[in-house]
Protein backbone atom coordinates (compact mmCIF):
# COMPACT_ATOMS: atom_id res chain seq x y z
CA UNK A 1 0.00 0.00 0.00
CA UNK A 2 1.12 3.78 -1.04
CA UNK A 3 1.89 5.97 2.27
CA UNK A 4 2.82 8.79 0.19
CA UNK A 5 0.34 11.97 0.74
CA UNK A 6 -1.39 13.79 -1.87
CA UNK A 7 0.95 16.80 -2.91
CA UNK A 8 -0.80 20.12 -2.20
CA UNK A 9 -2.96 21.75 -5.09
CA UNK A 10 -0.76 24.54 -6.78
CA UNK A 11 -3.42 27.34 -6.59
CA UNK A 12 -3.20 26.83 -11.03
CA UNK A 13 -5.10 23.50 -10.22
CA UNK A 14 -7.91 25.01 -7.99
CA UNK A 15 -11.18 25.00 -9.53
CA UNK A 16 -9.75 22.24 -12.47
CA UNK A 17 -10.96 19.27 -11.13
CA UNK A 18 -12.52 16.48 -13.81
CA UNK A 19 -15.69 15.57 -13.15
CA UNK A 20 -17.67 12.15 -13.04
CA UNK A 21 -20.86 13.64 -15.29
CA UNK A 22 -20.16 11.16 -17.86
CA UNK A 23 -19.85 8.23 -15.65
CA UNK A 24 -22.67 8.49 -13.67
CA UNK A 25 -24.77 9.14 -16.92
CA UNK A 26 -23.69 5.65 -17.77
CA UNK A 27 -23.59 4.07 -13.98
CA UNK A 28 -27.23 5.57 -14.07
CA UNK A 29 -27.95 3.85 -17.38
CA UNK A 30 -27.20 0.46 -16.02
CA UNK A 31 -23.30 0.24 -16.90
CA UNK A 32 -21.24 -1.04 -14.58
CA UNK A 33 -17.59 -1.47 -16.02
CA UNK A 34 -17.30 2.45 -17.03
CA UNK A 35 -13.16 2.53 -18.47
CA UNK A 36 -11.11 5.50 -19.00
CA UNK A 37 -8.82 5.42 -21.69
CA UNK A 38 -6.44 7.75 -22.40
CA UNK A 39 -2.99 7.76 -25.05
CA UNK A 40 0.96 9.46 -24.85
CA UNK A 41 3.97 9.10 -26.95
CA UNK A 42 1.62 9.62 -30.19
CA UNK A 43 3.99 12.46 -31.02
CA UNK A 44 7.38 11.18 -29.77
CA UNK A 45 10.38 10.24 -31.68
CA UNK A 46 11.10 7.45 -30.10
CA UNK A 47 10.05 5.20 -27.65
CA UNK A 48 6.27 3.35 -27.36
CA UNK A 49 3.01 4.57 -27.60
CA UNK A 50 1.00 3.72 -24.56
CA UNK A 51 -2.28 3.66 -23.57
CA UNK A 52 -3.97 3.63 -19.86
CA UNK A 53 -7.41 2.29 -19.09
CA UNK A 54 -8.84 2.84 -15.48
CA UNK A 55 -12.39 2.07 -13.70
CA UNK A 56 -13.17 4.10 -11.35
CA UNK A 57 -15.26 3.18 -8.57
CA UNK A 58 -18.72 4.61 -8.01
CA UNK A 59 -18.55 4.99 -4.28
CA UNK A 60 -15.31 6.92 -3.62
CA UNK A 61 -13.85 9.80 -5.25
CA UNK A 62 -9.89 10.36 -4.84
CA UNK A 63 -9.00 14.38 -5.00
CA UNK A 64 -6.49 16.30 -6.55
CA UNK A 65 -6.52 14.21 -9.76
CA UNK A 66 -5.95 16.51 -12.67
CA UNK A 67 -4.99 15.89 -16.55
CA UNK A 68 -1.77 14.74 -16.66
CA UNK A 69 -0.23 17.72 -18.37
CA UNK A 70 -1.05 19.78 -15.93
CA UNK A 71 0.97 17.89 -13.31
CA UNK A 72 4.58 18.03 -12.68
CA UNK A 73 6.77 14.63 -12.37
CA UNK A 74 6.30 14.17 -8.95
CA UNK A 75 2.99 15.30 -8.01
CA UNK A 76 2.19 12.62 -11.35
CA UNK A 77 4.10 10.17 -9.62
CA UNK A 78 2.38 10.38 -6.01
CA UNK A 79 -1.27 10.29 -7.63
CA UNK A 80 -0.41 7.30 -9.51
CA UNK A 81 0.50 5.21 -6.72
CA UNK A 82 -2.81 6.16 -5.04
CA UNK A 83 -4.86 5.73 -8.41
CA UNK A 84 -3.83 2.27 -8.52
CA UNK A 85 -4.96 1.54 -5.29
CA UNK A 86 -8.18 3.27 -5.28
CA UNK A 87 -9.74 2.07 -9.10
CA UNK A 88 -11.50 -0.88 -9.47
CA UNK A 89 -9.07 -1.78 -12.26
CA UNK A 90 -6.86 -0.48 -14.11
CA UNK A 91 -4.31 -1.54 -17.31
CA UNK A 92 -1.59 -0.03 -19.26
CA UNK A 93 -0.97 -1.30 -22.81
CA UNK A 94 1.78 -0.16 -25.68
CA UNK A 95 2.99 -0.35 -29.01
CA UNK A 96 6.75 -0.56 -29.48
CA UNK A 97 8.59 1.61 -31.70
CA UNK A 98 8.54 -1.82 -34.27
CA UNK A 99 5.11 -1.71 -34.15
CA UNK A 100 4.70 2.13 -34.94
CA UNK A 101 6.43 2.02 -37.82
CA UNK A 102 5.55 -1.84 -39.41
CA UNK A 103 1.52 -1.07 -38.40
CA UNK A 104 1.36 2.67 -39.01
CA UNK A 105 0.40 5.28 -36.27
CA UNK A 106 -2.85 5.05 -36.23
CA UNK A 107 -3.18 0.83 -36.52
CA UNK A 108 -0.47 0.58 -33.21
CA UNK A 109 -3.10 3.22 -31.47
CA UNK A 110 -5.75 0.46 -31.57
CA UNK A 111 -3.54 -2.25 -30.88
CA UNK A 112 -2.25 -0.62 -27.66
CA UNK A 113 -5.70 0.19 -26.84
CA UNK A 114 -7.13 -3.60 -26.70
CA UNK A 115 -3.72 -4.49 -25.14
CA UNK A 116 -5.03 -2.11 -22.65
CA UNK A 117 -8.11 -3.04 -22.13
CA UNK A 118 -7.65 -7.06 -22.49
CA UNK A 119 -5.14 -6.20 -19.13
CA UNK A 120 -7.71 -4.89 -16.88
CA UNK A 121 -9.29 -7.90 -16.04
CA UNK A 122 -12.93 -6.93 -16.47
CA UNK A 123 -15.68 -6.70 -19.41
CA UNK A 124 -16.17 -3.20 -19.76
CA UNK A 125 -19.58 -2.00 -20.41
CA UNK A 126 -18.69 1.68 -22.00
CA UNK A 127 -15.80 3.48 -22.46
CA UNK A 128 -14.95 6.93 -22.61
CA UNK A 129 -11.70 8.02 -24.80
CA UNK A 130 -10.07 11.65 -25.10
CA UNK A 131 -10.50 13.02 -27.97
CA UNK A 132 -12.81 13.23 -31.17
CA UNK A 133 -11.24 9.69 -32.89
CA UNK A 134 -12.43 6.37 -31.70
CA UNK A 135 -9.72 3.92 -32.24
CA UNK A 136 -11.47 1.29 -30.26
CA UNK A 137 -14.90 0.48 -31.91
CA UNK A 138 -17.61 -2.21 -31.02
CA UNK A 139 -20.62 0.16 -30.46
CA UNK A 140 -19.92 1.52 -26.79
CA UNK A 141 -17.83 4.55 -26.57
CA UNK A 142 -18.26 7.70 -25.95
CA UNK A 143 -15.63 10.16 -27.24
CA UNK A 144 -14.57 13.40 -24.89
CA UNK A 145 -13.20 16.92 -26.70
CA UNK A 146 -10.82 17.15 -23.98
CA UNK A 147 -11.95 14.24 -21.55
CA UNK A 148 -8.65 14.26 -20.02
CA UNK A 149 -9.54 17.76 -18.50
CA UNK A 150 -12.83 17.19 -17.97
CA UNK A 151 -13.36 13.56 -16.82
CA UNK A 152 -12.15 11.67 -13.84
CA UNK A 153 -12.03 8.32 -15.92
CA UNK A 154 -9.59 9.99 -18.51
CA UNK A 155 -7.75 12.15 -16.57
CA UNK A 156 -6.75 9.23 -13.90
CA UNK A 157 -6.22 7.06 -17.48
CA UNK A 158 -3.73 9.48 -18.30
CA UNK A 159 -2.08 9.56 -15.07
CA UNK A 160 -1.53 6.10 -15.38
CA UNK A 161 -0.13 5.90 -19.22
CA UNK A 162 1.90 9.14 -18.48
CA UNK A 163 4.16 7.56 -15.34
CA UNK A 164 4.59 4.25 -17.26
CA UNK A 165 6.04 5.21 -20.18
CA UNK A 166 7.89 8.24 -18.38
CA UNK A 167 9.48 5.38 -16.23
CA UNK A 168 10.03 3.51 -19.16
CA UNK A 169 12.48 6.47 -20.88
CA UNK A 170 13.87 7.21 -17.89
CA UNK A 171 15.40 3.09 -17.95
CA UNK A 172 15.72 3.95 -21.82
CA UNK A 173 17.72 6.80 -20.99
CA UNK A 174 20.86 4.64 -19.37
CA UNK A 175 21.11 2.42 -22.25
CA UNK A 176 21.23 5.60 -24.60
CA UNK A 177 22.87 7.95 -23.09
CA UNK A 178 23.50 11.65 -24.72
CA UNK A 179 19.94 11.42 -25.93
CA UNK A 180 18.35 13.20 -22.45
CA UNK A 181 15.22 10.99 -22.78
CA UNK A 182 15.17 10.98 -18.81
CA UNK A 183 14.20 14.38 -19.60
CA UNK A 184 12.46 14.63 -22.86
CA UNK A 185 10.40 11.14 -22.65
CA UNK A 186 11.93 10.86 -26.93
CA UNK A 187 9.96 13.82 -27.99
CA UNK A 188 11.96 16.50 -29.78
CA UNK A 189 14.01 18.60 -28.06
CA UNK A 190 17.44 20.53 -28.75
CA UNK A 191 19.48 18.13 -26.97
CA UNK A 192 17.96 15.19 -28.40
CA UNK A 193 18.32 16.67 -31.94
CA UNK A 194 21.61 17.31 -31.12
CA UNK A 195 22.27 13.81 -30.13
CA UNK A 196 20.73 12.57 -33.39
CA UNK A 197 22.90 14.79 -35.83
CA UNK A 198 25.63 13.01 -34.17
CA UNK A 199 25.10 9.85 -33.26
CA UNK A 200 22.52 8.87 -35.66
CA UNK A 201 19.25 7.00 -34.02
CA UNK A 202 19.20 4.41 -31.75
CA UNK A 203 17.18 1.10 -31.72
CA UNK A 204 14.28 2.69 -29.91
CA UNK A 205 13.72 5.44 -32.06
CA UNK A 206 11.01 5.47 -34.85
CA UNK A 207 12.49 4.98 -38.00
CA UNK A 208 9.89 4.98 -40.56
CA UNK A 209 9.09 8.69 -39.52
CA UNK A 210 10.34 11.73 -41.96
CA UNK A 211 12.33 13.48 -39.19
CA UNK A 212 14.22 10.80 -39.41
CA UNK A 213 15.59 12.26 -43.69
CA UNK A 214 19.27 12.66 -43.48
CA UNK A 215 20.24 11.65 -40.42
CA UNK A 216 23.47 9.58 -40.19
CA UNK A 217 22.95 5.97 -39.75
CA UNK A 218 24.81 3.77 -37.41
CA UNK A 219 24.23 0.25 -38.54
CA UNK A 220 20.36 0.69 -37.83
CA UNK A 221 18.21 0.07 -41.05
CA UNK A 222 16.57 2.92 -42.13
CA UNK A 223 12.33 2.64 -43.05
CA UNK A 224 10.77 4.06 -45.78
CA UNK A 225 7.96 6.72 -44.42
CA UNK A 226 4.80 4.01 -44.41
CA UNK A 227 7.26 1.41 -43.67
CA UNK A 228 4.09 -0.98 -43.40
CA UNK A 229 5.00 -4.49 -43.78
CA UNK A 230 8.56 -4.33 -43.12
CA UNK A 231 9.11 -5.85 -39.79
CA UNK A 232 5.73 -8.17 -40.02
Amino acid sequence: MSTATAPKLRKALRGRAPGTTNERGLWDAGHDVVVGLDEVGRGAWAGPLTIGAVVIPSDRRLTKIRDSKMLTEPEREILHGRIVEWARAWSVGHASQQECDGLGMSAAQKLAARRALDGLGVAPDQILLDGNWDFVGGGNTTMIVKGDATCLSIAAASIVAKVTRDRMMRASAVEHPGFDFEHNKGYPCPRHKAALKGYGPTSIHRRSWAFMDNQPWSGIARLPPGGQGSLF
